[in-house]
């Protein structure tokens, strides 16, 4: 069974201008509009409200909607968990990349762990490497580092869940294209013990090698009900640049549908997240067929009626 579960938040996001709304909290409705529900089909379909969003700081927080983020992502989670407790597989769509939060909340809650994190950007912020005194964080581009532990407790620490959401040697990280240039932020990463391959690794190396390594940190980590993080911005920029941080290099859409179907058909992944379609910086609709087509395709025969 496919359980679609629909997020629209835009909570950890900056303005891309003075004023206005990230529109990645519109992105649940405009892909329904193109088909999604129609092309999956899926048993069980649930629609979060949107929460509120603030330019300004919150009290006790230095992270943008942090208070807001933490109630959003404790409502999500509760969604699927539901779906994972009946044996369905959750695709929750935002949104922006805070919605990792409560997934992963609801994963460590029904027995699973570990995260396949599909990344044009490591999403490594915090206050080790960012000032937090001079400007707010923004949970999307923390989503990893509050995961694996690092940030505030606002965001760190969960109910009914001991330690991290995940542990670094349980994260994968594929994508990122930043890691090479000069001006890269979060070379930590690489002291970890997350696996991270770069997508220039992954063009080098070529998909299948990838697919392989991550199954193979899987197999090695003994875990068996992960979760599938997907950041629209992993694509190349050439065919979705309607994100916060487009960029290239990147994947095309075959190969993400390759990369994610393949993912979820090793019987390791128990759900996923897709996140950061904009559709304010898409208004023809030209790219939310091309998203629904890869997810459809990706998510073929696993669960819904996907065709």
């Amino acid at each position: 069974m496919l359980d679609l579960i629909e997020a629209p938040n835009n909570l950890g996001l900056r303005p891309l201008t003075p004023g206005v709304e990230p529109g990645t909290w519109r992105a649940p409705a405009v892909l329904e509009q193109a088909g999604l529900s129609q092309r999956l089909r899926p048993s069980r379909h649930v629609r979060l409200p949107r929460p509120p969003y603030s330019v300004e700081a919150q009290a006790g927080t230095r992270i943008r909607n942090g208070v807001s983020l933490r109630d959003f992502n404790l409502k999500l989670s509760s969604e699927v968990e539901q779906s994972l407790r009946r044996g369905s597989i959750p695709l929750v769509v935002g949104g922006d990349c805070s919605i990792l939060l409560g997934c992963l909340l609801a994963l460590r809650r029904t027995g699973g762990r570990g995260l396949v994190h599909l990344d044009g950007h490591s999403d490594f912020s915090h206050a080790g490497n960012f000032d937090l005194q001079t400007h707010l964080g923004n949970a999307a581009g923390m989503a990893l580092a509050l995961a694996t532990g690092r940030g505030e407790s606002l965001l760190t620490q969960w109910p009914g869940v001991e330690g991290t959401l995940a542990a670094d040697a349980d994260v994968v990280h594929v994508g990122e294209r930043e890691a090479g240039d000069a001006d890269y932020t979060y070379q930590e990463i690489e002291q970890t013990e997350i696996e991270q391959i770069t997508v220039q690794t992954l063009q080098a190396e070529g998909l299948s090698a990838t697919i392989e390594r991550t199954l193979h940190r899987l197999r090695e980590r003994d875990i068996t009900r992960g979760w599938l993080h997907l950041d629209l911005d992993i694509l190349d920029q050439k065919v979705m640049p309607a994100v916060d941080s487009p960029g290239s290099p990147g994947l095309t859409y075959p190969e993400l549908a390759t990369l994610v179907g393949t993912l979820l058909r090793s019987g390791r992944i128990a759900g996923l997240n897709v996140a950061i379609y904009d559709p304010d910086l898409d208004p023809k609709g030209t790219h939310a067929s091309g998203i629904v087509a890869c997810l459809a395709s990706a998510l073929e025969g696993l669960g819904g009626t996907a065709r």
